[in-house]
């Protein structure tokens, strides 16, 4: 009689390689996840499908406790049901309106700025391509943001309103929403680095179906960034900055997490306040600034001056500081728009590269010896 043993060792053998096969066949088909299309921004992620993209928003105001998923179907594509719970939009949009200054050079960059078709007090804008649409009566005012004029905005039917929020309650926007309008929350202003504030413009690009244009425009500035971030790191001297003005008898200046002084540790300056915790403001007396700062090379950011004598006649104890009496004091609130829009406010957080670089020609003149300063300019 033969023996079976033979056999069952060659079905087991077979039962076994067949289970390493499918084994490996999940855990190919598990690892093969589509890639996240966001690298630096941590408040939303861009997953590209066959016919779709989703879209994450996961942090659209401090400390937020719920998060949004936007599914940008292109023409013919098909939305799998598990994913027709959310918020479909179809891309690429025709029209759009946008509630923050932040979010107009993303439309200029990606050259669709004339799709925009209103925003909350106008006044607030800078750039003179969109001056030039209102000035042709393109643009609708709509109000402030806590206060929108809803009619007009139902009026216009854009393909998506995008909003912010400051906090849970957001009953304008949800109106907006129960109303029929398709609305998106960015959380642009809530990223605490350069490159992560930046990287918005993809954003914009997947709403667009620019999603190549809206990548080689960031990748130029993140190269552009790193570069100048490079050079300044061969410095071997740290000039002291010390910031910020007296409001109602407190000094305002940043703290030491703040997307402002990341620019300022990247510029290879030694921001006086740099070793404080958070990305807020501090709140100190005079006599505390005073003591700390009397002897710093350089003022960044004085609050809204436009020129010493202002300062001066504000408060003449600036005098005091050595970077008021060497004239190296240094304000973005001089460069504004046509109705007085500053424009730092509204270019800066999509053009990190030029900060830096403004940055680094205040503190290392000699690195960059042909470079005119962008947002900032020397108080006289």
């Amino acid at each position: 009689m033969k023996s079976v043993f033979p056999k069952i060792t060659f079905f087991l053998l077979l039962l076994f390689f067949t289970q390493c096969k499918e084994n490996k066949t999940e855990n190919a088909n598990s690892e093969s996840k589509v890639p996240n299309q966001v690298l630096f921004a941590k408040g939303f992620s861009l997953f590209k499908y066959d016919g779709f993209s989703v879209l994450k928003v996961n942090n659209p105001w401090p400390k937020a406790d719920k998060n949004y998923t936007y599914i940008l179907k292109e023409k013919n594509g098909i939305i799998p049901d598990s994913l027709k719970q959310y918020t479909v939009i179809e891309v690429p949009i025709k029209t759009i309106i946008v509630t923050s200054t932040t979010h107009i050079p993303s439309l200029e960059m990606l050259g669709v700025e004339n799709s925009l078709l209103g925003f909350p007090h106008l006044d607030y804008i800078s750039s003179e391509k969109i001056w030039a649409r209102i000035q042709a009566g393109k643009l609708k005012e709509l109000g402030n943001n806590h206060d929108l004029n809803t009619e007009f905005i139902i009026d216009l039917s854009p393909s998506v309103l995008i909003g912010y929020g400051i906090d849970n309650n957001n009953p304008m926007l949800d109106n907006l929403e129960k109303s029929g309008l398709k609305v998106m929350f960015n959380g642009d202003w809530n990223e605490e680095t350069p490159l992560g504030k930046a990287e918005w413009i993809k954003f914009f690009g997947a709403l667009y179906g620019l999603e190549n244009k809206s990548n080689a425009i960031f990748s130029a500035i993140e190269l552009d960034y790193k570069k100048t971030l490079e050079m300044a790191k061969k410095t071997t001297i740290k000039p002291t900055i010390m910031a910020g003005a007296i409001y109602e008898d407190q000094w305002y200046l940043p703290k030491g997490d703040s997307w402002a002084c990341y620019f300022l540790k990247d510029a290879n300056a030694n921001y006086l306040w740099n070793n404080t915790k958070g990305t807020g403001s501090l709140s100190l007396s005079f006599e505390n600034v005073l003591e700390k700062a009397q002897n710093a090379d350089f003022w960044i950011g004085p609050g809204q001056f436009t020129s010493l004598k202002e300062m001066e006649a504000t408060n003449k104890h600036y005098k005091q500081f050595k970077a008021f009496q060497d004239k190296k004091i240094y304000s973005f609130s001089t460069k504004k728009g046509k109705t007085g829009g500053v424009i730092f406010y509204e270019l800066a957080p999509n053009r990190p590269d030029l900060v830096l670089k403004d940055l680094v020609k205040i503190v290392h003149p000699e690195l960059l010896p042909t470079y005119q300063l962008t947002f900032f300019e020397q108080l006289k």
